[in-house]
């Protein structure tokens, strides 16, 4: 599963490959990046305690287990088509969250594939050498960007098509994420790791493959709105 290190590392790759955010449909780049943080928010993984828990099932379309991967096209067409303004827009949350869910499914998918193909089996051995290994990935990326609850931030949290997030935890949320970023210049790791189960040409493909995606649903979508087809190509990876 693919740590909030990595998440930022994506948005700030997505925001780089456009002079102006808005060609990717993207309004508040401050917002868009919260949004790649919101399923996670409530779940109570990265924010300790949050003010109304909520199962992993429900907010990230799919079954916890040992590599689930997320039904981003479900998100779509359950919550953020229907929040779709008169001009066929959604919120630059709801943009990132679509985003995160998206990350999810790739690099999950990528790592079930690759068991699959050396037949390993789940198991907690198997599950320690691949968190691990994400971590020490996560850990090579340079990121920088940090949140900021502004109001801006705030409402479009509160007004979260799936649910309400509260300010607070939209607020503890920003925190967590800011010393991720923090944490990541003072542990960087230089060089190319040695992992334990994946390795460095498999995060290079499915970081490429993830990017291309989230591009290409963007793209999209800036240029049809919240009815863009790539939002919604469930049987690409389910």
């Amino acid at each position: 599963m693919p740590s909030w290190n990595i998440h930022i590392a994506h948005v700030e790759a997505t925001l780089r490959s456009v002079g102006d955010p808005s060609a990717l449909g993207i309004g508040d780049q401050n917002a868009f990046l919260f949004g790649n943080f919101v399923p996670d928010i409530n779940v109570g993984y990265m924010v300790k305690n949050p003010d109304r828990r909520i199962e992993y099932r429900v907010t990230h379309f799919a079954d916890p287990g040992f590599m689930p991967e997320p039904h981003y096209w479900e998100f779509w067409e359950r919550y953020a088509l229907p929040s779709a303004d008169a001009n066929d827009r959604v919120s630059d949350v709801t943009l990132g969250a679509w985003c995160h869910l998206v990350a999810d499914n790739r690099y999950n998918h990528a790592v079930n594939a690759l068991l699959l193909r050396r037949g390993l089996k789940p198991g907690e051995d198997t599950r320690i050498r691949k968190q691990g290994d994400f971590d020490l990935f996560g850990r090579t990326l340079r990121i920088g960007m940090t949140c900021e609850p502004t109001p801006a931030l705030v409402r479009q949290a509160a007004e979260f098509p799936q649910y309400a997030i509260d300010v607070r935890d939209a607020r503890a949320a920003v925190e967590v994420a800011n010393q991720i970023v923090r944490n990541n210049w003072v542990n960087h790791f230089d060089g190319d790791p040695v992992y334990r189960l994946l390795s460095s040409d498999f995060f290079r493909t499915v970081l490429d493959e993830v990017q291309n995606a989230i591009g290409e649903g963007l793209l999209a979508y800036a240029r049809q709105g919240a009815v863009a087809p790539e939002l919604r190509r469930e049987r690409a990876h389910a």
